[in-house]
């Protein structure tokens, strides 16, 4: 513990005392700044997903990272215009037609195109079968939890070093502990 009582805040860079403190990915946070990084909105351990350092709400962090593609609409027969720049996601403009230079001698392969491969079962991907989520393109099939095989949907998503959980599994494994955030109901533990 540095000198002054306490951890520094992950977001404020302030001394967080032990009566304040959320913890969360291994950082200190205060009750007040542990809050979405888009939205604002206060976080706990069953909201909040991480992403390279910074802490979201499930629906922002989905909106940004989650799976895109078919079957992944915003609601039923919904089609919606936003590209996420509130997000601060920023779209690359099409590149002019580029000839491959695909060695793959297969005329399936050099009329379609290489396929991406699967970082469960380390197969190819093909379009019928693909849902994108952490950044890498999945079987339907393979798209579950990590821990506990529970398949997922861009709501239930939450990735953490390449691998996709659960919210329960990620909040469980990976989530805020300290005051205020037990295992149980009405359950106080302190994480040390």
């Amino acid at each position: 513990m540095p000198l002054g009582g306490g951890n520094k805040c992950g977001c404020c860079q302030k001394t967080v005392y032990f009566a304040e403190e959320v913890q969360c990915d291994g950082k200190s946070y205060h009750k007040s700044c542990f809050l979405c990084m888009v939205c604002r909105k206060n976080l706990d351990s069953t909201t909040v997903a991480v992403h390279d350092n910074e802490v979201y709400c499930k629906a922002c962090y989905a909106k940004k990272y989650g799976p895109k593609g078919y079957g992944y609409g915003g609601g039923a027969g919904t089609l919606s215009m936003d590209r996420g720049e509130s997000l601060g996601i920023k779209h690359e403009v099409a590149q002019p037609h580029q000839p491959t230079n695909n060695s793959n001698t297969s005329t399936f392969a050099q009329r379609f195109g290489g396929s991406e491969i699967c970082p469960r079962c380390n197969k190819a991907v093909y379009a019928a079968e693909k849902v994108i989520g952490a950044g890498s393109s999945w079987h339907k099939t393979c798209f579950r939890c990590a821990k506990c095989g529970k398949g997922l949907e861009s709501t239930t998503l939450a990735d953490k070093d390449g691998e996709i959980y659960c919210k329960g599994c990620y909040a469980k494994n990976f989530g805020p502990k300290g005051f205020g955030f037990g295992q149980g109901a009405g359950a106080l533990a302190h994480a040390q």
